[in-house]
C-alpha cells in the first residue's frame, strides 16, 4: 500500500527548492558580470597577474636578503636587476637560437604527422575514412599554420599583442613594488575592512598566496629537470633539434597533463622524421620514464604537499582554461582552480559544525572532584 504524499512538504520542498534556484540564479548572474568587468579591464588585469607570478618565483631570495638585514627596497631593487640580468641572458643563449629552428621544428611536425597518416593508411589498420583523413588534413594546415609562431612567440617570450612590451614593463615595475611593499600589503588590508572581512579576506589572500607560490615553483623546477633528462636522451639519439624541444618541455610543464603529452608527441615526431621508427620508440620510451618519475619522485619529493585537486579536475580546468582563452587560459587555468580550492576549503570551514565534545559522564568512583 503506497504512502500518499503530504501537501504541506511538498509545498515546503517546493518553497525551498526555488529559493535554492533563485540564489543559484543571482550567484550566477554575479559570477557573469565579474568575466564581464574582468575581460573589460583584462588589458590592467594581465600585468598585475603577470607580475604576481613573477614575484612568486622572485620572493625567495628576496625574502632571503630581508632576513639578512636588508632594506625592504635595496633587496627589491637587487632581485629585480639579477632577473633581468637573467632573462636577458636566456633570451640571449635560448631563445634566439630556438626562435631560428622554429621553422624547421614546424616542419618536421608536419611531417612526421602525415606520415602517421600514410601509416594509418595502410596494414593493418587500412583507415581509409573521409572524415578521419578531412581531420588529419586540418591538423597538418593547422600545425603549418600556427605552431611556427606560436613555438617562436613561447621561445622569444614577447607577446603577440600591440602592447606586449608595455605589459611587460609595467609587470617588472609592479613585481619591484610587490617585492618592496609586499609584507605590508595583509596588515593594511586588514585594516581596511569590516567586522569579520578583516580577518577572512588576509586569511583566505595568504593560503592563495602560499598555494599559488608553491605550486609554481614546484613546476618550474620539476620542468627543469623533465627539459633536462630528456633534452640528454635526445642528445645521445643525435636528434635534431635538441634545445627548442628541451625549451618546449620546460614551457609546457606550466600546464599540467596536457603539456606534458603535447611536448613528448613533439619529441616524438621529430625523432620519427630525423632518425626513424626505431629512435622514436626509444624517445617515447624515455619520456614515458621520465613523466612516471615526474609523477610518482620529484612532484612528491618537491611538493611538501598538493594542490589538493584531482588529475581529473586539472585536466578539465586546463581544457576549460585553452577553450576559454587558449594559451593563458590554459597557462592560468590550475593556478584559478588551486585558488578557487583554496577559497572553497576555507567556506567550509566556517561553515562546518564544530565537534561535538564528548560526554564526561559520572566521575569514577574514588576520583577527586574539584570544588
Amino acid at each position: 500500500m503506497s504512502a500518499r504524499l503530504s501537501s504541506t512538504k511538498s509545498r515546503a520542498a517546493l518553497r525551498t527548492s526555488a529559493r535554492v534556484s533563485a540564489d543559484l540564479l543571482l550567484v550566477l548572474v554575479m559570477l557573469a558580470v565579474a568575466l564581464w568587468l574582468l575581460d573589460r579591464m583584462w588589458s590592467v588585469v594581465w600585468p598585475v597577474v603577470l607580475a604576481l607570478l613573477l614575484t612568486t618565483l622572485t620572493w625567495p631570495p628576496t625574502r632571503f636578503l630581508r632576513s639578512r638585514g636588508w632594506r625592504p627596497a635595496l633587496a627589491a631593487s637587487l632581485v629585480t636587476v639579477l632577473f633581468l640580468v637573467v632573462a636577458a641572458g636566456v633570451v640571449a643563449l635560448i631563445a634566439v637560437p630556438v626562435a631560428s629552428q622554429s621553422g624547421e621544428l614546424t616542419d618536421g611536425v608536419v611531417e612526421g604527422v602525415q606520415r602517421l597518416r600514410e601509416w594509418a593508411a595502410g596494414p593493418p589498420l587500412n583507415i581509409g575514412d573521409a572524415q578521419i583523413n578531412n581531420a588529419l588534413d586540418t591538423a597538418v594546415d593547422r600545425a603549418q599554420d600556427g605552431l611556427g609562431s606560436a613555438v617562436s612567440t613561447v621561445a622569444t617570450g614577447v607577446s603577440t599583442v600591440v602592447n606586449g612590451v608595455i605589459t611587460a614593463l609595467l609587470a617588472l615595475f609592479l613585481m619591484f613594488f610587490f617585492l618592496k611593499d609586499g609584507p605590508r600589503f595583509l596588515p593594511w588590508l586588514a585594516r581596511q575592512l569590516p567586522g569579520r572581512l578583516a580577518t577572512d579576506v588576509p586569511t583566505v589572500a595568504a593560503r592563495g598566496w602560499e598555494t599559488l607560490g608553491s605550486f609554481l615553483r614546484s613546476q618550474a623546477f620539476v620542468g627543469l629537470i623533465d627539459a633536462v633528462l630528456i633534452g640528454l636522451g635526445l642528445w645521445v639519439l643525435d636528434v635534431p633539434l635538441v634545445l627548442p624541444l628541451a625549451v618546449l618541455t620546460f614551457v609546457t610543464a606550466f600546464v599540467p597533463i596536457v603539456g606534458a603529452v603535447f611536448a613528448g608527441f613533439v619529441a616524438v615526431l621529430i625523432t620519427l622524421v630525423s632518425n626513424g621508427l626505431t629512435d622514436a620508440l626509444i624517445v617515447l620510451a624515455i619520456v614515458l620514464v621520465v613523466q612516471q618519475l615526474e609523477g610518482n619522485v620529484f612532484q612528491p619529493m618537491i611538493q611538501s604537499h598538493g594542490l589538493g585537486l584531482h588529475a581529473a579536475v586539472i585536466l578539465l580546468a586546463v581544457t576549460l582554461g585553452g577553450n576559454l582563452a587558449g594559451v593563458v587560459g590554459s597557462l592560468l587555468a590550475v593556478p584559478v582552480a588551486a585558488l578557487i580550492a583554496v577559497v572553497w576549503n576555507y567556506v567550509r570551514e566556517q561553515l562546518g559544525e564544530p565537534p561535538a565534545e564528548p560526554d564526561g559522564g559520572d566521575p569514577a568512583p574514588g576520583a577527586a572532584v574539584p570544588s
